[in-house]
């Protein structure tokens, strides 16, 4: 009976027929389209389809603590005739040792020496491994959780006012910090670390700062440090003390030496959310670019960096779910009862 009608409407409704194919051109168009994921409209998918089809490789990381710190007190006076000084801030009794003049060959030698011959863990070895290639030495006892500042200066009679022009072939200064005690050279992971640093001089006006960090570490590898790019405004630039004329000619002479790197966007407002959601905690780092602007939620939906639109190859979280959660408690308690410890 059912049939009879079919072929009844048919002979006397050619709509009918041609509503028949368009339905079924419309249903296996959407299903091509849907087998390959080109086209398809965001809201006929579920959540699970709109996530993004390449995963982003999710780097491997291990915690590890850093005995070490080290900063640059008032830099804005730091020069190779008046000297810099530097405030140390580390866990355990270490030893700060300061190299005026360090040869840049040798200390990248002296580097690859620590992952192929023999552990950097003390200042002899650097010594030894540098090949008495610096100008002057110093060193300073550093007691755990001290931050005493140290000046490091060079001595008259070195007569020396600048290291020439760039590139040079030395560093105006190289600082080590190494645990004092053996004991704790068994327990940390980092056993030392070498700082190199730029120190105004005649030649070359740049402002004293920090060049490079390296973390070396007790198995033979060596790591370096590197900053990153916040998301928020949520501290004070390192150069607001200096005019914007200042702050101009130093960019030009970090892009002279090759050491500028892009300047991270800054908001007005002071927080750590979530560029994308403006809800979430801020807690993914992106790599190559290092910017560090994405929540739990929203990372897995971009392949491109929502900052700078380069391309993730590998990205790693600041922290696990379970010290987010440790944290944000925390914060809770802190506001319903200020002022009180728990």
């Amino acid at each position: 009976m059912a049939a009879v009608f079919l072929v009844t409407l048919y002979e006397y409704s050619p709509l009918f027929y041609i509503t028949v194919v368009f339905v079924c051109f419309l249903v296996t168009s959407g299903l091509v389209l849907g087998w390959f994921g080109l086209g398809v409209p965001v809201i006929l998918r579920n959540s699970e389809e709109t996530e993004s089809s390449t995963r982003v490789l999710k780097k491997r990381m291990r915690q590890v603590k850093n005995p070490f710190g080290l900063e640059i007190s008032h830099p804005d006076t730091a020069s190779v005739t008046k000297g810099v000084t530097l405030t140390p801030d580390c866990l355990e009794d270490c030893v700060l040792t300061c190299y005026w003049g360090c040869n840049v060959q040798k200390l990248h030698e002296a580097l690859q020496k620590h992952v192929y011959c023999f552990r950097i863990s003390t200042p002899q070895a650097l010594e030894d491994a540098l090949y008495d290639e610096y100008l002057y030495r110093q060193q300073y006892f550093v007691k755990k959780n001290d931050k005493e500042e140290k000046y490091c200066q060079l001595p008259e009679d070195a007569q020396v006012v600048d290291f020439g022009p760039v590139p040079r072939r030395c560093y105006p200064l190289i600082a080590l910090l190494t645990l004092a005690d053996e004991e704790d050279r068994e327990i940390y992971d980092i056993i030392s670390m070498v700082a190199v640093i730029h120190v105004p001089d005649e030649s070359y006006r740049l402002s004293c700062r920090i060049l490079y960090q390296y973390l070396l570490l007790a198995q033979g590898q060596y790591h370096d440090l590197k900053q990153l790019f916040m998301s928020a405004n949520s501290t004070t630039p390192p150069s607001c003390g200096t005019s914007p004329e200042e702050r101009s000619t130093d960019r030009s002479l970090l892009e002279k030496a090759g050491l500028a790197e892009d300047e991270p966007e800054l908001h007005e407002e002071n927080t750590k959310d979530c560029v994308v959601c403006q809800n979430g905690t801020v807690n993914w780092v992106l790599l190559p670019c290092r910017h560090t602007c994405l929540c739990d939620g929203c990372i897995k939906y971009f392949q491109q960096c929502p900052m700078c639109r380069q391309f993730v190859q590998e990205s790693f979280p600041l922290c696990n779910k379970k010290e987010q959660d440790e944290d944000e408690s925390t914060q809770i308690l802190q506001d319903v009862h200020p002022g009180r410890v728990f």
